[in-house]
């Protein structure tokens, strides 16, 4: 029998599980303020992501509401022939995530982030992976061949750093800012913390790097991040009093650099939790995130920024500053969405949330995978709905038409189990007449206006998103079913 393998884990992995931290909640008026002193009125998702922090434990005790939602949408499902936190995406999934992806790189990019592309395997033998390896705080997979050792990459640091180490670099060139989609980043996250889309072990990460001159540039950098982070997520659908944020830093650089924290703080708008390290024990002297409380009351970070003191100089990465010498450049970590699974998660979770309050559910209409459900009265008025949803799909909008031999109540309602945005429903009236009754799932009422109106409204709503067309065939009797 074969001697199992022992599990490698970061020196940074085990120094956070006996980390000791310090805990306040930062005001408004930027004072530290400790969490038994903090008045919580008012602030009911702070003090619920303050608990979930101090605590640290991430272990899954009940089926998040949106692990039923994913599936009965039949966008995204357990893999059970693959490693546990691996997913299988239905073609309804893998749109949305599509466009989630295009959506994120687009912003990147007009940031001003060049996109790259680097391997996710990497030797465990290089003297500075491995060095890095303990000091970042994930467990990785790893994988033997030819009595060498590798492992999978956990984030796009790497690539970046080795490619920025072999760049020629001007001080004039910096920020320097690099991007890539990790499709896949991979983290040997433990069994009992795994959970739908919340939790992976393979996930698809949007990281951007910025190498930065100094202190002071990378403050005005990070910044200016801090808009391209909230820019993505109110795009992708959310407000912004939907996350609590949370500040890590070391004592000295909070000592030191109090004003800039507190006035980057305020940035956010409400109160925020600091956690202070006495010693740095990371690559980092800063971080911040932005989390998502969710129905069973888990804190799951989406964006996040890092000021990374270690890794200019422990890859070697130099550029050449105005007086001549050679210096080492301080690097930023972005993830202006975090993973993109996770923000599915949190889109989903949020419609449940929605629903409790009475609140249809609903995906943002940029990623309803069909906008327009074009239903048919009977078989004679099937090829009209057909005409009608070709016609919506030559403007740029997802549209379909259910010409199964179902009672129209049935369509509807199914339509509605799929949170189609519109509903047009059409029999002899509509045959030539210039309006047709549209169903508005927003507000639940039957709306009379043209296609080219509702063409209009539509487009108006997802001007500025990236487009696809619907991703199962236009007759929904046409369709398998990947959900029983």
């Amino acid at each position: 029998m074969s001697e199992k393998k022992e599990e490698v884990i970061s020196e940074a992995l085990k120094s956070e599980e006996k980390l000791k931290s310090q805990w306040y909640i930062l005001t408004m008026g930027g004072d530290l303020v400790t969490l038994d002193e903090f008045d919580f009125k008012g602030h009911k998702n702070l003090q619920t992501f303050s608990g979930y922090e101090v605590e640290k434990d991430r272990t899954v005790t009940q089926e998040p509401p949106h692990v039923s939602l994913m599936k009965s949408l039949e966008l995204v499902d357990y893999e059970p022939a693959s490693d546990p936190g691996n997913m299988r995406y239905y073609p309804k999934g893998r749109m949305v995530k599509a466009l989630l992806e295009e959506f994120v790189t687009g912003k990147v990019l007009d940031y001003g982030g060049m996109a790259v592309e680097t391997p996710i395997m990497y030797s465990m033998n290089h003297p500075t992976l491995a060095n890095y390896l303990n000091r970042f705080p994930a467990r990785q997979y790893t994988i033997e061949h030819d009595d060498d050792r590798y492992f999978l990459r956990f984030a796009a640091c790497f690539g970046q750093f080795l490619m920025a180490h072999d760049a020629t670099i001007s001080y004039r060139d910096l920020p320097l800012r690099m991007y890539e989609l990790t499709r896949y980043s991979f983290r040997r996250e433990q069994r009992g913390e795994l959970a739908g889309l919340r939790r992976l072990r393979a996930f698809t990460m949007p990281d951007v790097h910025a190498l930065c001159r100094d202190l002071k540039q990378g403050k005005k950098e990070f910044l200016r991040r801090y808009k391209l982070v909230e820019d993505t997520l109110t795009g992708i659908g959310f407000e912004k009093d939907e996350f609590e944020m949370g500040i890590r830093m070391t004592e000295e650089f909070w000592k030191k650099n109090k004003r800039f924290v507190q006035s980057f703080a305020r940035r956010f708008g409400k109160p925020v939790l600091v956690e202070l390290w006495k010693e740095r024990i990371f690559y980092f002297v800063l971080k911040y995130d932005l989390n998502f409380i969710d129905a069973l009351e888990n804190a799951s970070a989406l964006a996040t920024d890092q000021f990374d003191v270690e890794n200019g100089e422990r890859y070697g990465i130099t550029f050449m500053d105005e007086d001549g010498r050679e210096k080492h450049p301080l690097v930023l970590h972005c993830s202006p969405s975090g993973a993109i699974e996770r923000d599915i998660y949190a889109l989903l979770e949020k419609a449940h949330m929605g629903m409790k309050k009475g609140i249809r559910p609903s995906l943002p209409l940029w990623l309803a995978p069909t906008q327009v459900r074009m239903i048919p009265v009977s078989e004679d008025h099937v090829a009209l709905a057909q005409k009608y949803a070709k016609r919506m799909a030559r403007s740029k909008i997802r549209a379909d038409y259910d010409d199964r031999p179902e009672r129209v109540q049935k369509k509807i309602r199914d339509a509605e189990k799929e949170w189609i945005p519109y509903i047009v429903v059409l029999g002899e009236r509509e045959i030539g007449a210039e309006e047709v009754p549209v169903r508005v799932r927003e507000d639940g009422k039957l709306h009379s206006m043209s296609l080219k109106k509702l063409a209009s409204e539509i487009k108006k709503q997802v001007k500025g998103k990236p487009y696809r067309p619907v991703p199962l065939p236009m007759s929904v009797q046409g369709r398998p079913r990947f959900v029983g």
